[in-house]
């Protein structure tokens, strides 16, 4: 049985709030599979949907997506705007905008462990625990009152049993390792004082401070200068292979997926519509819109003025999706005219397509 001493090392947080089991070294988490069975995959997302109720009824921002991730590995999702890649990572840790936003179907395994469903308290401490979020845009997720050492020391106090001097400490090398000069002085610091690089560096070291297994990166270098954006994604690589951590890697930029990732997934219009290791989608993409992507990057090879392919059409409005081809719907094609959604299916031995004959 805990002492009055332990519990006045976290002086703002209400203990008797949180499980018991919210005290050991790691959180349920680190040993969700309580069978004991050996767990191959780390995430396994399997036929997810995820909406929101609007003015105009239920709308599927996710519909039907699978994918599995192993520790150690990176995984990508891509697409343009809207198509659900952040409504995906935001269903794994329970972070959709509630009332509104929800999970709707599917499982959720991490570590062999559902948690869809789970009770709060329970994802609270995965969160903290097993799994960390970089958001999109480090100014709104830093709190803007409080300093930067105090946003990594509350998550520290929280899922750790240490004291505040002990969490200071790991806080000044955490910002240290992630390549702040003069972390003892900075951590002092407000986030509106510090560069949008280094406020991303902040998020990274409050994402990493407990050690996680799976790292949720939702574009992690938007609105950064093309210098800053290689340093985070160096950074990002050198910790998560130190670390030996997976990383579920959000962007619309191709050439980031390229650098980075170990295999992609190609989302439009809230499904998965491709989905291979780096190398091979590159090399011989299959699904149409995969191409059209590939097709509209830059290159040195264009010649001068040349204009810049584009992908027709544009996507429909999420209340007008179709249940055929959303991509055969763009383009006007028969394909979306199909009653059933065309199969999504493994086609060879790494390779996973949604299989429409007018796409494929």
């Amino acid at each position: 049985m805990r002492t009055c001493r332990n519990k006045r090392r976290r002086p703002n947080v209400q203990v008797k709030s949180f499980p018991k089991y919210r005290w050991s070294s790691k959180g349920i988490g680190s040993n969700p599979n309580q069978k004991g069975k050996p767990v191959s995959k780390l995430l396994e997302i399997d036929s997810l949907e995820s909406g929101f109720d609007t003015e105009a009824g239920l709308v599927r921002a996710v519909d039907g997506v699978s994918f599995e991730l192993e520790k150690g590995r990176t995984l990508g999702i891509v697409g343009e705007s809207g198509c659900g890649k952040t409504v995906t990572a935001m269903s794994i840790v329970d972070l959709l905008p509630k009332p509104a936003g929800q999970v709707l179907n599917g499982n959720i395994r991490f570590m062999g462990r559902e948690l869809r469903g789970a009770e709060p308290e329970v994802m609270y401490d995965v969160r903290g625990n097993d799994i960390g979020v970089i958001f999109q845009e480090p100014m709104a997720a830093l709190n803007p009152v409080q300093r930067v050492g105090k946003q990594i020391t509350e998550s520290l106090l929280l899922h750790k049993e240490i004291s505040k001097q002990e969490a200071l400490i790991k806080a000044i090398d955490l910002l240290d390792a992630v390549g702040i000069p003069s972390p003892d002085m900075r951590i002092s610091d407000y986030p509106h004082q510090l560069s949008g690089g280094m406020r991303q560096r902040v998020m990274i070291a409050i994402a990493l401070c407990c050690d996680p297994d799976l790292l949720i990166a939702d574009e992690p270098t938007t609105a950064l200068d093309v210098t800053v954006q290689a340093q985070i994604l160096d950074l990002m690589g050198k910790m998560q292979k130190d670390r030996g951590m997976a990383t579920l890697l959000i962007t619309h930029d191709l050439g980031v997926i390229a650098e980075q990732c170990d295999e992609v997934i190609v989302m439009y219009a809230g499904r998965i519509v491709e989905r291979a290791p780096v190398k091979e989608l590159f090399a011989k993409p299959k699904h149409a819109y995969t191409k059209g992507l590939l097709a509209s990057i830059p290159r040195l090879s264009n010649e001068r003025k040349s204009k810049l392919r584009t992908i027709p059409g544009q996507v429909a409005s999420i209340q007008e999706f179709v249940s055929g081809c959303r991509f055969c719907q763009r383009m006007e094609r028969e394909g979306d005219t199909l009653i059933t959604r065309p199969a999504y299916e493994k086609v060879d031995s790494a390779r996973f397509l949604e299989n429409c004959p007018e796409c494929t």
